[in-house]
């Protein structure tokens, strides 16, 4: 008995329907994945300079805030120790350390530190300071008017230099009942290496040569 030809059959209307309809969710699908593939990409750029701006603003994780001057009125009676703690990441050739290792002071009361860094390579090298206080629960009350730890520091070979830093514990710290009976406050420090430092504006006279070498 011959074989008989098989007749092929055409999808139907309802067919074609569904398999369009197949087609259309899977391109949602694949655009709502797409988008948000760019939108967490998106935000993971952005979630460093907010986490930073989160820290400076709340004190965070034991960040310090930064004042512009003196607060007003008088020092308190009541004193706390401050430790200072200094530390150098890998790959960055200094001796890093506080001239005191720790201090009393009253709260409200400005007061001015030193920390001794020395480049012990045979190059340039630069560095940049991170920093917090412990407890972390402190950061929001221990207020910076000035610091080494905001700026790049570019060290030349074997140079040793004396960096300040001016603070002082908030008063507002006295009337925050989960700080009751805090004694000491520890401000540490970690330089990290700069692989690319920033460069240096160039001095009128510098500038004079460069242009009378063209």
């Amino acid at each position: 008995m011959e074989n008989q030809p098989t007749t092929r059959r055409e999808p139907t209307a309802s067919q074609k329907m569904v398999s369009r309809r197949g087609l259309t969710r899977d391109a949602v699908v694949a655009s709502i994945c797409g988008f948000v593939v760019v939108l967490m990409v998106g935000a993971s750029y952005a979630a460093v300079p907010f986490y930073n701006w989160f820290c400076r603003a709340t004190g965070f994780n034991g960040t310090t805030q930064v004042a512009t001057s003196a607060p007003s009125g008088a020092p308190l009676t009541r004193r706390i120790a401050v430790r200072f703690d200094s530390n150098v990441a890998p790959g960055l050739p200094w001796k890093f350390e506080p001239e005191q290792t720790e201090i009393e002071v009253n709260i409200g009361q400005v007061v001015t530190v030193f920390y001794t860094v020395t480049n012990q390579s045979a190059r340039t090298t630069a560095g940049q300071a991170a920093y917090n206080v412990a407890p972390l629960t402190v950061g929001s009350y221990f207020q910076k008017i000035n610091c080494f730890c905001f700026t790049e520091q570019t060290m030349a070979p074997g140079e040793k230099r004396e960096m300040p830093v001016v603070f002082y514990v908030d008063p507002a710290l006295v009337a925050d009942s989960e700080n009751d009976g805090l004694s000491t406050i520890t401000l540490s420090y970690t330089f990290y290496p700069v692989r690319d430092p920033a460069p240096k504006p160039l001095a009128a006279s510098e500038t004079d040569k460069r242009k009378g070498n063209l």
